[in-house]
């Protein structure tokens, strides 16, 4: 006789929607994970822009493009943690620095993975484990709340448990925040817990997990400016440097701010007034 549990467990798979089998990965750069079934959604075209032209991050650039050309080669590589001000590229740089390394190693595949999926993240790592192909997982805007959870599934990319993580695959994410969480909900559970030095260590020290940190901060006058006439010039948008200057300012001033998104969102518009399309 069927033992009760056996048969509980036979409906529930029967029940649960089949898991897709692992793509094509030579169809594609970039792939979009996507539970429930589990399946990796090819991507046809990339947003990104060309790696010259992100100004402001040189070093940022320079330190994400080496770790990045390592794992490329099989080399080591550091899980990369990039946080900072909102707007200065550091989703762009991802995309960009995977684009430039695409060209010379196909095999470099750029998957990326929302955050309110981490859930499933390990059933995603199943599916790239031991594949020849090198896998850089891109989880943008990253934050915890303090009832979040997610952050325990992440820490199956970042320290893989018992099999460890995949030798495959490499992590990078964005967040607005270093630690991961806000500081006013740090500060909040270290005073109320009994053991303050303990009560938070699990989700800050989620951070520490990355082997890169690199920070990005707002930029300044000139480097706003730079974007703007590095886009002017790789889309052939002409205009003068005194008009270029005399409309971008006016338009931060309008946004109250000043980031490589702002500046991006005014050559959009210059562009479109000059009758000149842009990819």
């Amino acid at each position: 006789m069927t033992d009760p549990l056996d048969r509980i467990a036979e409906a529930l798979e029967r029940l649960a929607p089949p898991a897709h089998p692992a793509p094509d990965f030579a169809a594609a750069a970039a792939f979009v994970w996507h539970p429930d079934p589990d399946r990796l959604v090819p991507v046809d075209a990339v947003n990104r822009v060309e790696l010259d032209l992100l100004v402001g991050v040189d070093r940022a650039r320079d330190t994400l493009y080496q770790n990045s050309l390592q794992f490329a080669r099989g080399l080591p590589a550091n899980n990369a943690l990039l946080w900072g001000a909102r707007g200065m590229g550091k989703s762009s740089l991802v995309k960009s620095v995977h684009g430039r390394l695409h060209a010379d190693h196909p095999r470099l595949k750029l998957v990326e993975v929302q955050r309110e999926d981490l859930a499933s993240i390990g059933r995603c790592l199943a599916m790239l484990r031991g594949r020849e192909e090198r896998f850089i997982l891109f989880c943008d805007d990253l934050s915890f709340t303090g009832d979040d959870a997610h952050y325990k599934s992440l820490k199956a990319v970042l320290d893989g448990g018992v099999e460890g993580r995949p030798e495959n695959v490499v992590l990078y994410a964005t967040s607005n925040r270093r630690h991961l969480m806000p500081r006013d909900m740090i500060e909040n559970e270290r005073s109320t817990a009994i053991s303050p030095s303990e009560a938070v260590e699990e989700k800050v020290s989620l951070s520490d997990r990355f082997g890169l940190w690199l920070g990005f901060h707002p930029c300044d006058q000139d480097s706003y400016l730079a974007m703007i006439r590095g886009y002017c010039d790789a889309h052939g948008v002409e205009i003068s440097d005194a008009d270029l200057r005399a409309e971008a300012i006016e338009w931060q001033a309008t946004r109250g701010a000043r980031s490589g998104r702002v500046a991006w969102q005014y050559f959009t518009d210059l562009a479109g007034r000059r009758g000149v399309h842009i990819a």
